[in-house]
Order: structure tokens, then C-alpha cells, then sequence
């Protein structure tokens, strides 16, 4: 639209002068008044234009920077990190069946994936985990663990019955890909025990990275 109006301008303006040359002999004039007008008028669109220019690039600078904050506040909002441990007095066990340990000591429960009251964690998003499971026990009974990936056992730790040494440690770690709703576990055996007290037994997970 700019440049029509510029163009009916020198049309206008050379249609004037030509008007003037034409009548040289009775006027003596070239209209100098438009075209001063004309160089004035060019000026200022070009001051336009960079203007223009300028708003433009501030609006892809925004555009930027909220997609930046969007970014930042999606990987706040999927932060998942948990670890929490057994919590009592003495030890945990033994049962007469299986039995899930609930880790109700709550260390950091990072997105809330983690329930203290049923000891499961639950994927909330599809993505690579990785978790973590340490006991601390008494050497005069076995120790089993396994760390369950719904009904599946992925990893375990466990140690037997010793008179040699007083107390026994184990644990293990392990990358799970989850779907979101995937169920991740620690379950005891049977006739197996932990110490609980003192923080030495612990669940632990965080999100890698989403998929």
C-alpha cells in the first residue's frame, strides 16, 4: 500500500512539473513546494519501515521468550524425585508372606509420585527411572528383596543366614522405562527381615528423562 502512494506521488509530481514546463514562459515554476513534500514523505516512510522492522524483531524476541518460560515451567511441572526409608523400631519382619514395604519416612517426594501409605510409586508420565533400593539387617535371618515393576520382579538383593558377621547390607539399582500408570515396588519375601530404625533401610527413584 506504501508504495502505490509513493508512486501516485511522483505521478502527481510529474504530471505537475511537466504541467510547469509546459508553461514555463507564463509561470517560471517547477512546484518545488511538492517536491519538497515528496522528499519529506520518503523520509518518514523510511522511518516507518524501520520501525516496523524494529516491532517485528521485538515480537520474535517475546514470542522467544515466553517459549523459553513454557519450556522452564514444563520441566518444573515433570521434576520427579523421591527417596524415603523404613521407619520404627528394630526391625521390619519377618512375615509369614510376601509383604510390599511401605517406606513411610519421607525424604523428598519431588511431584507427589510417591505414597508413603502404600510404599508403591506410580509413573505419572512415560519416561527412563531409576531406582535404588539399600537394606540394613541382622545377620541371624535371610534377607529378600525385589524390586517389582507391576507383577514383574526386575532386580532383587538379598543374603542368608551367617553366625560369621553380626549384621548384613545389600541393595541394588536399576533403569526402568515406565508408561504412565506403571506400578514400582519393593516387596520383602517371606521369613525375611530389615532393620528399620535409623534410616539405613531406602527407596529411592527420579525421572531420567520423559519419552
Amino acid at each position: 500500500m506504501d508504495f502505490d502512494i509513493i508512486c501516485y506521488i511522483v505521478l502527481f509530481c510529474g504530471l505537475s512539473l511537466a504541467h510547469s514546463h509546459n508553461n514555463a514562459t507564463e509561470t517560471k515554476s517547477c512546484n518545488p513546494d511538492m517536491c519538497k513534500f515528496l522528499v519529506d514523505f520518503g523520509a518518514i516512510m523510511e522511518k516507518v519501515n524501520c520501525m516496523e522492522a524494529k516491532l517485528k524483531e521485538s515480537e520474535t524476541r517475546l514470542k522467544e521468550s515466553e517459549n523459553q518460560i513454557l519450556e522452564l515451567q514444563h520441566k518444573e511441572a515433570t521434576k520427579i524425585i523421591f527417596s524415603a526409608t523404613l521407619s520404627g523400631s528394630g526391625h521390619t519382619g519377618p512375615f509369614n508372606t510376601d509383604t510390599i514395604l511401605v517406606y513411610k519416612g519421607v525424604i523428598t517426594n519431588i511431584g507427589n509420585a510417591y505414597s508413603p501409605v502404600t510404599g508403591v510409586f506410580t509413573a505419572p508420565i512415560p519416561g527412563v527411572y531409576y531406582f535404588t533400593l539399600f537394606y540394613h539387617a541382622g545377620g541371624s535371618h535371610t534377607q529378600y528383596l525385589f524390586l517389582h515393576k507391576n507383577s514383574e520382579v526386575i532386580v532383587m538383593t538379598n543374603d542368608h543366614v551367617t553366625h560369621s558377621d553380626a549384621t548384613d547390607n545389600g541393595g541394588n539399582a536399576v533403569f526402568l522405562e515406565l508408561q504412565q500408570g506403571d506400578k514400582v515396588y519393593v516387596r520383602m519375601a517371606a521369613n525375611s527381615r530389615v532393620w528399620a530404625s535409623e534410616s539405613q533401610t531406602t527407596f529411592s527413584g527420579f525421572l531420567v528423562t520423559q519419552m
